[in-house]
């Protein structure tokens, strides 16, 4: 369990690397204790990768990793040739080629296609590939991420109260770069493609609740973010 040091890192440096860090480290380890490959000669992919925290850490490790996103934000060490430049929204995925493993980490919520892009995971995936999803679901304490709590409010009553009361600029804007997202859906989406099995999902900072995965509604709220993963299945 991580939460508790997320908190209190955040308190004291704000969103930096070292935050960014913690979460990946703990995904990986909770990605390990599942059988995922990550390691020499893993064909890996860092989907809406940002900064790129995630496949830089499997790089690492010894993975061959493909960075992908609309805008390069990757720190200066990683080669450009691992870089793909594409719109997660608009542009078709299935000339990333395919992956052993594939990360989609923090992407899901921003994306105004997110059913698009879930439909688009086993045509990314190698056989017997798998593919990591985490995304804060809009329920949970964080869903209105830089103007939460306001957004138990609504994604258009929430921010505009927010944004009258509290005066703090924000980069998130409901309905333009920040989309209601559920758990519920999500896994029911993933559960219908063909080609995908489910093989575990877990509250993405205390992956030792997993049991509350297993119950809906209480789930949406329980869970600060929602980690998922599948496997290609021919």
């Amino acid at each position: 369990m991580i939460l508790h040091k997320l908190i209190v890192h955040h308190a004291r440096h704000g969103y930096d690397h070292a935050f960014s860090l913690m979460q990946v480290d703990d995904a990986v380890r909770w990605l390990r204790d599942r059988g995922v490959a990550m390691g020499q000669g893993t064909r890996a992919l860092d989907l809406g990768c940002g900064s790129g925290t995630f496949g830089q850490r499997l790089l690492e490790m010894g993975c061959r990793v493909t960075f992908a996103d609309e805008s390069d934000w990757l720190p200066a060490e990683i080669p450009r040739t691992c870089f793909r430049r594409i719109n997660l929204d608009t542009e078709s995925l299935e000339s990333l080629g395919r992956h052993d493993l594939v990360i989609c980490s923090n992407v899901l919520e921003h994306l105004r296609e997110s059913e698009r892009l879930i439909r688009s995971f086993p045509a990314l995936l190698a056989p017997g590939g798998h593919v990591y999803l985490s995304w804060t679901n809009w329920l949970s304490p964080w869903g209105g991420h830089d103007f939460s709590p306001w957004h138990y409010l609504g994604p258009r009553l929430g921010p505009r109260l927010f944004d009258r009361l509290v005066g703090k600029p924000r980069a998130l804007k409901p309905f333009e770069n920040l989309f209601v997202t559920h758990i519920g859906r999500t896994l029911r989406l993933l559960r219908a493609q063909r080609h995908l099995e489910l093989v575990a999902v877990a509250p993405r900072y205390y992956t030792e609740l997993w049991s509350l995965m297993k119950i809906p509604v209480l789930r949406e709220v329980l869970a600060w973010n929602c980690a998922a993963l599948a496997a290609r299945r021919d």
